[in-house]
C-alpha cells in the first residue's frame, strides 16, 4: 500500500505511525482505489455512519454503503457520485450532502475529497474526510427545561408537553413584540398499520429515523418535538411564507420515505409535510389547522408562496442549509 499512495519509500514504521493517526481521528476518514473499493476506514467514519470496519473494507462504494442527498434529493452513488468526479477532474472538491446513517437518519456532513497520486503523478485513488454539520444545538436553558419536562421515550426530541409551551411561548412573542414564526408539521403516514403489521419498537425505530433525519438538518434556534402519536412539529422562527416553503419542501424530500433496518429486512413508511405562518389573532388551535398536512389550506399557501416569491423578502430565509 505505501508503494501506491506515495511518491517515495516510506519506512514501515513511519507508515504505521501515518495509518494509526488515521485510524484515531475523530473526522471521518475513508480512502477508495479507482475502482471505488473502500481501502481505508477510521473510527471517526464508524462512529458518524454507524459502518463498523469489517463491514465495508473492500466493499465498493457502488454497492450503496453510503447513499447520499444533496438539494435535489437522494440518490445512491453511481455515475454521477461527486467522489468519483474528485478522481475523474484530479482536483480537491468539497461537498454539503447527507449521508444515510445504518439506523437509516440523515447526517449533515461536510465533506472534503481529495486525490492521492502516485509517484508519476497518475490519480489511483481518493481521501475522504467529513464533519457531521448540525445546526440545531441545545443550549443550557433548553437543556434545563428539558430535565423538568423531559423527552419524548420513542423519539428522543422534546416531547408534546415542551412543544405546546414552545409554542406558547412564540405566539406570545409575536403578539408582545411583533416576532413573526413559522410551524412545520410531519406525520408519519399509517403508523398504527405499520406497529401493527411489525411491532411497537419497529414503529419507535421509524419516528426516531424521522426525529433524528430532521434534527441534524434545522438550525440553531429552530425547534423539534413530538406533537401527535404521528406527528413531529418544527417552530422556525423569524421565518416567511417563501422561507417556510422552501424549509418544508426540503424537509420533504429527506424524510419523504423513511427506512428502517429490522429483523435482517428493511422497511419504509411515507411522511407528510405541511406549513403555515403565523397571522393576526392566532390559537394554537388555528395555526395547526391550516399547517395540517393536505388540504385547501396548503394549496392556497402554495400559491401565495410562489406569488411572494417574485419579490425580495428581507425577512426570508433558507432554513435549510446545503
Amino acid at each position: 500500500m505505501q508503494e501506491r499512495f506515495s511518491g517515495r519509500a516510506m519506512p514501515i514504521e513511519e507508515h504505521e505511525l501515518y495509518r494509526a493517526v488515521l485510524e484515531g481521528l475523530q473526522t471521518g476518514v475513508y480512502v477508495l482505489d479507482r475502482d471505488g473499493r473502500i481501502l481505508l476506514w477510521n473510527r471517526g467514519a464508524e462512529k458518524l455512519t454507524g459502518f463498523l470496519q469489517y463491514e465495508v473494507i473492500g466493499h465498493s462504494c457502488q454497492e450503496n454503503i453510503l447513499p447520499h442527498c444533496d438539494h435535489h434529493g437522494c440518490a445512491n452513488c453511481g455515475g454521477e457520485c461527486p467522489f468519483a468526479a474528485s478522481l475523474g477532474h484530479g482536483s480537491p472538491r468539497d461537498f454539503r450532502i447527507q449521508l444515510r446513517h445504518k439506523r437509516g437518519h440523515s447526517v449533515q456532513v461536510l465533506m472534503h475529497s481529495e486525490p492521492v497520486f502516485d509517484g508519476d503523478g497518475a490519480a489511483v485513488a481518493t481521501a475522504q474526510s467529513f464533519d457531521p454539520q448540525r445546526f440545531a444545538t441545545d443550549s443550557e436553558p433548553v437543556q434545563h427545561s428539558l430535565a423538568h419536562v423531559g423527552l419524548d421515550p420513542a423519539a428522543e426530541v422534546p416531547n408534546y408537553s415542551y412543544a405546546r409551551l414552545q409554542l406558547q411561548e412564540s405566539l406570545a412573542a409575536f403578539v408582545d413584540y411583533h416576532l413573526p414564526f413559522a410551524v412545520i408539521l410531519i406525520q408519519v403516514d399509517h403508523l398504527s398499520e405499520f406497529r401493527a403489521a411489525y411491532g411497537r419498537p419497529a414503529g419507535d425505530a421509524i419516528l426516531r429515523v424521522v426525529a433524528q433525519t430532521v434534527r441534524n438538518s434545522l438550525h440553531s434556534g429552530d425547534f423539534l418535538g413530538r406533537w401527535a402519536d404521528d406527528q413531529f412539529l418544527v417552530v422556525l422562527p423569524n421565518c416567511s411564507s417563501v422561507g417556510v416553503q422552501l424549509a418544508a419542501d426540503r424537509l420533504a424530500r429527506l424524510v419523504s420515505r423513511p427506512k428502517v433496518q429490522w429483523w435482517g429486512d428493511e422497511h419504509s413508511v411515507t411522511t407528510s409535510v405541511g406549513r403555515a405562518l403565523v397571522q393576526e389573532a392566532d390559537s394554537i388551535e388555528l395555526l395547526l389547522q391550516r399547517a395540517k398536512p393536505g388540504g385547501a389550506a396548503q394549496a392556497a399557501a402554495s400559491d401565495m408562496a410562489r406569488a411572494a416569491s417574485t419579490v425580495t423578502w428581507p425577512d426570508a430565509r433558507e432554513t435549510f442549509k446545503g
